[in-house]
């Protein structure tokens, strides 16, 4: 497959049928036209005011004031968004519920414990009122921070949306992160109450998260009140005497809508803190406004996903990943979601196609390396299952190849909207995505998307067309961090983000920028592969190895050695029956040389049992890296954050091994 293989092309009736077209005629209507999605971007990115203003009217956000103004200053970090608005964000999602029928799901939701099943608007806003209700009468408060450690179930939604509906300010990890884990990011936060689930099952296994929850409640002096789930045991105890079973909690009085008050809250207050998948000291807690992530996810899941009414979205994550919240997003256009709590591949490699079918999902989301995995396995979606509703999909998590892209069009569905947005915890959005007016290219995520003005820049800090780059954003956005905790002068903030180009923005990844507005992503910038001064990004050097048959996955680094050199091992986990002889590696140098560079060739390959992952599915190059430089393990990774904890140490007896020709 060659990479910018044209794949799709929308129809142009369906085009003109989207939101982002009545969006372009509303603009038309006050004398702003433009005859193509690139025009209108343009816009977007240079009258950033007059933009959001216009995101703000057509999506009729609700505020107890107007606001002054849109944006004080295009600074960053520090510029300030519609200044003078109070706003709740989950009162934008349970809006909806009045328009809903009695029985119309918002919620079709299933797992390894629970058989699929459906939750209406009417119950999912019940449930809401009457738990931010009863925080209220905990004593919570807006500001208050409110934690869980809890699986991707309904309980975790209401949760959520109850602690955003009373001002108060969100938390999550899943419940597969240890105590260690849990404890470096919910400790930044002090947490006042904590929703704990007793336990969950993945793979047919179950996992009692009774002594893990106590280790967490120890080490949280700030909070007030546990609230326990007993999810895997319906007859679990928590581990405390002052613990409240959430089905006590729920248990209360109906709350109608229209006796219950949502707290909006000031354009600058906090809506939940998101921890970033760092590889040195504590995980960044990142804070997001109300006003900035309300305006993004607007924009995000209408003028870009074009979800309605009738959507219903479907993204495989856990509650510990950032695409838990963008999933629920979704319930602002008042689409339906469907959660899935287990194992993606158990008991089959089709579980999750045979779920989107019975759940009749419009959107399917999932990373690239399941799709890689699927690729593996031979399953052909479109000839065992009905997918009849099935109108596009949203890949991301890591770069997805051009092979991925069009494996979706060669074993799911013909007709189908392909995208693959990249974006980041860091805004809980995408930056490049898709758009329903644009076609599908293999390996081409389709445009920058609106609003956010990103580039390809080059070490000095200028723009490059066609070459791969350093992706910037020259312009504030909305949902961009107004801080992280526990860093009262914003230094750690400012380091992260704008150190390397003062008042630009560096998002970290490598990104290519075509004539036509394509983009590509090469992987994390900060770990480049460089070799002899010329910059490589993994994510090319593993679609090369990972068609090879032999092959079932592959990760790379490259270290810089004193005196000017380099060393770039490639280690791969091999097909069953599979050997790495010198017949292998020298096909690998072949299909490298071939289809990259002569420098893209590692200097070794190493055959390992597996590849170290995160939990969110992000192969962990610079912690691999790092263990090889001679850095500890335990000071470059947190083993409860991966999702096979022994994996590091094959590498850490590697590095000892070889420590000194390294």
């Amino acid at each position: 497959m060659t990479e910018g293989e044209l794949l799709w092309t929308p129809d142009p009736g369906a085009a003109r049928a989207t939101m982002v077209v009545d969006f372009m005629r509303r603009l038309e209507e006050r004398g702003k036209r433009f005859s193509t999605y690139e025009e209108l971007w343009r816009w977007s990115v240079t009258d950033l005011e007059s933009f959001w203003a216009e995101v703000w009217t057509y999506f009729d956000v609700i505020s107890s004031q107007p606001y002054e103004r849109v944006l004080d200053a295009r600074v960053m970090p520090g510029a300030v968004w519609f200044r003078g608005s109070q706003v709740n964000y989950a009162e934008h999602m349970l809006r909806h519920e009045a328009q809903a029928t009695q029985d119309e799901a918002v919620l079709v939701h299933g797992s390894e414990l629970r058989p699929l099943a459906r939750m209406s608007w009417h119950e999912l806003g019940g449930a809401v009122r009457i738990l931010a209700t009863r925080l209220r009468a905990l004593g919570v408060v807006p500001g208050d921070r409110v934690a869980a450690y809890m699986p991707n179930i309904p309980e975790t939604v209401i949760a959520m949306l109850a602690t955003m509906a009373v001002g108060a300010v969100w938390s999550s990890s899943a419940p597969e992160f240890g105590p260690r884990t849990v404890i470096d990011r919910f400790s930044q936060i002090d947490p006042t109450v904590l929703f704990v689930a007793d336990g969950y099952r993945f793979g047919g296994k179950d996992f009692e998260r009774g002594a893990e929850i106590a280790a967490i409640r120890a080490a949280l002096p700030t909070v007030r009140q546990v609230v326990w789930l007993p999810y895997l045991d319906a007859g679990s105890q928590a581990p405390f005497a002052d613990a409240l079973a959430w089905p006590e909690l729920l248990s209360g009085p109906s709350v109608e809508r229209d006796s219950f008050a949502y707290e909006r809250v000031a354009h600058d207050h906090p809506l939940w803190v998101l921890f970033s998948s760092g590889t040195t000291g504590l995980p960044k807690p990142i804070v997001h406004g109300h006003v900035g992530v309300l305006l993004e996810h607007l924009k995000g899941t209408g003028l870009g996903q074009d979800l309605g009414p009738s959507s219903r979205m479907f993204f495989y994550t856990t509650t510990g990943w950032m695409m838990f919240n963008a999933l629920l997003s979704s319930l602002l256009q008042g689409s339906s979601i469907v959660l899935y709590d287990g194992h993606p591949t158990y008991p089959t490699p089709a579980c999750l196609w045979q779920l989107a079918a019975d759940a009749r999902a419009t959107t399917f989301g999932a990373s690239p390396t399941f799709v890689q995995l699927m690729q593996k396995s031979g399953l052909v979606p479109r000839e065992r299952f009905d997918l009849s509703a099935l109108r596009s999909v949203l890949l991301t998590g890591s770069p997805v190849t051009p092979e991925s892209t069009a494996w979706f069009y060669e074993s799911v569905k013909d007709d189908l909207w392909v995208t693959s947005p990249s974006g980041g915890t860091e805004l809980c959005a995408g930056l490049v995505g898709g758009s329903p007016l644009l076609p599908v290219y293999a390996g081409e995520i389709q445009t920058r998307l609106l609003g956010m003005d990103v580039h390809a820049w080059n070490e000095d800090g200028d723009e490059v067309v066609g070459e791969v780059g350093e992706l910037v954003v020259t312009s504030p956005a909305p949902s961009m961090p107004l801080y992280f905790m526990s860093d009262p002068d914003g230094a750690r903030y400012r380091e992260t983000y704008f150190e390397h180009f003062p008042g630009v923005w560096r998002h970290g990844d490598f990104i290519k920028i075509n004539d036509r507005g394509g983009c590509f992503i090469y992987g994390r910038s900060d770990s480049t592969l460089n070799r002899y001064g010329v910059r490589i990004g993994s994510a090319e050097i593993y679609r090369a190895v990972e068609q090879l048959d032999e092959i079932a996955d592959s990760l790379i680094v490259c270290l810089e050695l004193d005196g000017g050199g380099f060393y770039m091992p490639l280690f791969v986990r091999l097909a069953d029956g599979t050997e790495l002889d010198d017949a292998l590696k020298a096909r690998i140098a072949a299909k490298l040389r071939a289809e990259c560079s002569p420098r893209h060739i590692p200097d070794e390959v190493h055959a390992v049992a597996t590849i170290p992952y995160t939990l969110t599915g992000k192969k962990m190059e610079i912690p691999v890296r790092r263990i090889l430089a001679g850095m500890p393990a335990e000071k470059v990774a947190s083993r409860e954050a991966m999702m096979h904890p022994a994996a590091l140490d094959w590498f850490v007896a590697f590095a000892q091994a070889r420590r000194i020709a390294i």
